[in-house]
């Protein structure tokens, strides 16, 4: 018989009759009606072509077939019960493998990752780039972060801010305007000297050195805006964009990455 074909939920009750000698006892046991016990009984005897019980004065009794293959389905279940565990050892791994932008894991993740692992000792990340895209099949990633107007295909949760901000030097900021791929559109006039760099993160450092103003994600420059590496040029304006915690559904329900999300957009 094909592994396909196993009729596990009809020898699942086999097993449970066959300990309690009892269509009753073995129906209170899988929360369903004895009669439901019997018709799966009957179906498993229809399948395999055999008699697995007789009913005698003394009560119920196994037949010598479903006797003969009582102790290696008892030993299947148990190797179910062992491949079970061994899926479930991840959910309470402390390993954990996150993807993010270079520039907000320099910026914005690592320092919340330092906080979280110093509140817990055996924590392990592994931190990949998003610049090829993100894989979680051959990855093996158990969380990603990623910048846009939603999660995609995956689960997800926004991390919460402002919006976008414009930034530059303390003193006397130059006019020039910094703009990065992915970043706002500007309208740029000829006569002002424009800087154009790979991401958010250099705009920021950019702006911070003196080269223009950026217009970048208020999340990503909160620390620079906090110590005065930069200055805010009017009030944070809010975006369609932003950054999104993601995973598909099996890794999303995962407890750690659970926790992870909580603590991360907490």
């Amino acid at each position: 018989m094909k592994r396909t074909h196993l009729p596990l939920n009809g020898l699942r009750v086999l097993d449970a009759a066959a300990r309690h000698l009892s269509f009753t006892r073995a129906a209170d046991e899988l929360a369903v009606t004895p009669a439901a016990v019997g018709q799966q009984i009957r179906a498993l005897e229809d399948t395999l072509g055999v008699v697995l019980f007789r009913r005698t004065t003394r009560g119920l009794e196994l037949t010598p077939e479903g006797e003969a293959g009582l102790a290696p389905l008892r030993d299947g279940f148990l190797q179910f019960e062992e491949a079970v565990r061994a899926m479930q050892a991840g959910q309470s791994s402390k390993s954990l493998t996150i993807a993010a932008p270079r520039d907000l894991t320099e910026k914005w993740l690592m320092p919340r990752l330092a906080k979280i692992a110093a509140a817990d000792g055996e924590l392990r990340f592994v931190l990949l780039g998003t610049e090829e895209g993100v894989d979680f099949t051959q990855a093996n990633l158990d969380l990603a972060i990623r910048w846009g107007e939603g999660p995609g295909e995956h689960e997800g949760e926004a991390l919460e801010s402002d919006g976008m901000v414009t930034v530059a030097a303390p003193g006397d900021p130059s006019p020039a305007t910094i703009v990065w791929v992915g970043g706002p559109a500007t309208d740029i006039t000829p006569d002002i000297i424009t800087v154009r760099v790979a991401d958010a993160g250099l705009a920021l450092d950019a702006a911070a050195a003196g080269l223009g103003r950026a217009t970048v994600p208020e999340l990503l420059a909160a620390t620079d805006l906090a110590t005065g590496r930069v200055i805010a040029i009017g009030d944070p304006l809010p975006s369609r964009q932003g950054y999104w915690l993601v995973a598909p559904t099996p890794q999303w329900r995962q407890k750690k990455v659970r926790l992870l999300v909580e603590a991360l957009a907490g």
